[in-house]
Formats: structure tokens, sequence, C-alpha cells
């Protein structure tokens, strides 16, 4: 009786650092592998909402975490995972890649950048800080990410990742990486794929 106790005492105050945007990248508390993937409802391209767990539930799914369509290296490692695309779906994988930006910007992103897998929109930050690697923006990015999110975000942004997400909704692969300009090659993806 006394473990359920704290642990009904420290659940609360455990949610809620998990949910706490960090004050740099290098400060993030991200979910380990085994993890749930937390329970979240984002947009669409169409602006629908629909849940995280809905779509992942479906199948195994690669979710990428990407800054937004402003960003190069975002913009060439959401490129680079399309040339192995094909290869992932035949593996049984589904790929996803969710940021802050607006659905309007997603619909952007996806026409310039030529995607074929879905994009979705976090612009609230519920998923993104769940999983626990959302960080306050530096100045000179919050005019950016403001005018992304159609001024829905205006302080955080996620520090880029990439998820392997089993069909129970665990974390099974994580590639997290605070230094912007730093992703899993497709090389390495494909071998962790392959490998799981």
């Amino acid at each position: 009786m006394k473990n359920v106790f704290l642990y009904l005492l420290l659940f609360p105050i455990l949610a809620m650092a998990q949910k706490k945007v960090a004050n740099s990248a290098e400060e993030i508390s991200p979910l380990l592998i085994g993890a749930e993937l937390p329970k979240a409802t984002v947009q669409k391209t169409d602006s629908t909402l629909v849940s995280v767990r809905a779509l992942t539930s479906k199948k195994k799914t690669v979710l990428i975490v990407y800054r937004g369509g402003w960003c190069p290296y975002c913009n060439q490692h959401l490129k680079n995972v399309a040339t192995i695309e094909n290869e992932i779906l035949s593996l049984g994988y589904q790929i996803l890649a969710i940021s802050p930006d607006s659905p309007s910007s997603l619909s952007k992103t996806l026409d310039k950048d030529q995607l074929n897998y879905t994009l979705l929109s976090d612009s609230k930050g519920e998923l993104l800080t769940a999983l626990g690697i959302t960080f306050e923006a530096p100045l000179i990015y919050k005019p950016i990410i403001s005018k992304g999110s159609n001024k829905v975000n205006k302080n955080f942004l996620p520090v880029p990742s990439v998820y392997v997400i089993n069909e129970d909704n665990k974390i099974v692969f994580e590639y997290i990486a605070p230094d912007y300009k730093n992703r899993i090659s497709e090389q390495l993806l494909l071998a962790v794929l392959k490998s799981l």
C-alpha cells in the first residue's frame, strides 16, 4: 500500500517533469527505448486532427521529428529518407514526419521536397514536449518558428530525432542529436530497421 501511495504521489510530478520545455537542446530529457509513445493529437496537412497512436498502432513506424520546412538540414534529411522510402516500406514500416509547422507549411514542404510520406503538424508541441525533446528556441529563431506555425508556436524547437515505434506503441529505437546538423544516415537507419 505504501508503494502505491508513493507512486500516486510521484506520478504527477514525473509527468510534469517530462512535459517541460528544456532551456537548451543539451538539457532535454527524452523518453527512453522501451517507453510508450505518448498520447497526443496532431494535425494532418488538411488540418484534420488525428491521434498519433491511432496512426502508429496500425503498422511499425519510422517517426522523424524535424524543426520545420524552413530548416535546410531538415529538408535534406527528409529528402535523404525519401531515397530509401521503398526499402523502408518493403520492411513493413510506414514513415511519419512531424514538426511544429502548421498544416499549410507542411503542404509547402511536401511540394517543395516532393515527399510521398505523411507529414504531421504539432504546432502546440503536445507530442514533441511529451517526448521530452523540446527546448526554448533562441531569439533568432522565434520569428521563423512563429511564421512556420501560423503564430501558434512562439517559443520552442524540437531536437531533430528519429524513432522506431512498434505496433504496441513502444519505442524500440531512437536517434536524438542535440546538434541539429547531425542526422542519422540512410544506411544506418536501414541497418537498424533490418535488425529489429
